[in-house]
């Protein structure tokens, strides 16, 4: 019974192991450190944890580059930012944490003297999805709880989407989230942040290159 579970969880370890490569937006420390913590009631070896890290790395060779949808999000992502919508990859786990964390740039970002619209953003969870099942969920918002400025916010992000060429399935409606669909997720692990912090570097840099214009 001992060797089946320990088959099992080397197989639970490697399915997270696998996933945090694709997603590509972990260092090999912090994918460590992440496997570590799930499984810190397993006992395990941070040595297995390493060598299981290794041999994933060289059976993913594929994720050298980033595909070119993520690309054009990036773009996508950075006009939003132009526009004053702040726009976070990777933000937080689930929705709850998305949302969080677009407010708490917010509030920084005015205090600050910039003057954000809105938001949007997708999350580890929607990644995952993507990975699965090759659709994108953004969600987005305004920081008023105003429908009229949502949906403003919304059809701006839509449109921006769509300029690059993406399939969008959106109900036109503040309470539906916008799909990207046929997305391809593939994104190599390149250092720079795109969570957070990120968002709020590029906030500042897009902005501040637009007023000294």
């Amino acid at each position: 019974m001992g060797v089946i579970m320990d088959k099992e969880l080397i197989d639970e370890i490697n399915y997270e192991i696998q996933l945090l490569i694709k997603i590509g937006f972990y260092s090999d420390d912090e994918i460590l450190e992440i496997i570590d913590d799930e499984f810190i009631e397993e006992d395990i070896s941070k040595d297995l944890i390493s060598n299981l890290l290794l041999e994933n790395k060289e059976n993913l060779e594929e994720l050298k580059e980033d595909s070119d949808d993520f690309i054009k999000l990036s773009k996508a992502f950075d006009d939003l930012t132009r526009e004053k919508i702040i726009s976070i990859h990777n933000a937080g786990y689930d929705i709850e944490e998305g949302i969080q964390d677009s407010f708490e740039l917010f509030t920084h970002l005015k205090n600050n003297k910039y003057e954000p619209i809105g938001f949007c953003f997708y999350t580890f969870e929607d990644i995952e999805i993507a990975i699965e099942e090759n659709a994108l969920n953004i969600a987005f918002g305004d920081f008023e709880y105003d429908e009229k400025k949502g949906l403003e916010i919304a059809k701006k992000i839509v449109k921006t989407l769509k300029d690059y060429g993406f399939e969008i399935n959106w109900a036109e409606s503040v309470d539906e989230i916008i799909e990207i669909e046929n997305f391809n997720w593939k994104k190599k692990y390149d250092g720079k942040d795109y969570s957070m912090d990120g968002a709020l570097e590029d906030f500042i840099r897009l902005n501040s290159e637009e007023n000294e214009q």
